[in-house]
């Protein structure tokens, strides 16, 4: 099965055209890195997958997510655990008072928070305890959002999506805001959640590919410029045009790096 099926997609704002002639396929157990310049499309292809924004009718295309065409947003949100800055920014502003063990539960609801009317089984309140021990963050079960740190609120946000134990797990530059012990800490999470699901991680950080990631996309100007198998794609020619600048990329330890020549 195949996680994306993209093929000739393009998106607007209005009269805007804000994605272009995108094709892109993702398999079941794939795990790829979407590598781009800021304002480059990134996180534009994330609405896009997400159906935060659809493809324009008058171009012929083809989209199906999970290999359906039509779907629920409830049971695709379900299936696919979307991390962005903007779902982290929403809880330190509406869910403060939160603790871990609430957030990671409130997956259950897709809500912000954890109601009176909300019934919950023995069972599901076991799993968000085997969450919260299974990414090593049980210290933060009852632990409110407002005194958590940046790292440690979105792992509890991971957690939240491990409650539907999604497919895929697509994580919008998720590194913002992390120190570099944070950083190293989240990337070392990412390589084991990628033994339980696919990862696509949205990035413009080329150090953040770890050696799990097999594929890459690099997008510029609202379209995927390459694409494929991560040693054919992580050229220095292909990364100098994506991101308009003379780079060199090296490798180590089987992670990348750059210097500007």
């Amino acid at each position: 099965m195949n996680i994306i099926d993209f093929e000739n997609i393009h998106a607007s704002y209005d009269d805007k055209l804000i994605l272009k002639e995108i094709n892109l396929k993702i398999k079941d157990g794939e795990h790829w890195a979407i590598l781009g310049a800021n304002g480059s499309g990134k996180s534009t292809l994330i609405k896009l997958i997400s159906s935060q924004i659809h493809p324009r009718q008058n171009y012929p295309h083809k989209k199906l997510i999970l290999g359906k065409d039509r779907y629920s947003l409830f049971e695709l949100r379900k299936a696919m655990g979307i991390i962005t800055n903007d779902l982290h920014n929403y809880f330190y502003d509406q869910g403060n008072f939160l603790t871990g063990y609430e957030v990671v539960l409130s997956g259950y609801y897709s809500s912000i928070g954890v109601f009176k009317h909300q019934d919950f089984t023995q069972e599901q309140h076991n799993k968000a305890i085997e969450i919260l021990q299974y990414l090593e963050i049980s210290d933060l079960k009852d632990k409110i959002v407002a005194k958590m740190s940046t790292g440690q609120l979105r792992k509890c946000i991971i957690g939240r999506a491990l409650i539907h134990e999604p497919k895929a797990f697509i994580l919008d530059e998720p590194t913002v805001g992390l120190d570099i012990k944070a950083q190293l800490n989240f990337i070392k999470l990412l390589r084991k959640l990628s033994q339980k699901a696919s990862i696509i991680l949205v990035t413009h950080h080329i150090e953040e590919i770890f050696e799990e990631i097999s594929h890459v996309a690099l997008i510029k100007n609202q379209t995927i410029l390459k694409k494929g198998k991560k040693e054919e794609i992580l050229t220095s020619e292909n990364i100098s045009e994506t991101f308009d600048v003379k780079l060199k990329i090296n490798s180590s330890n089987n992670r990348y790096y750059i210097e500007e020549i």
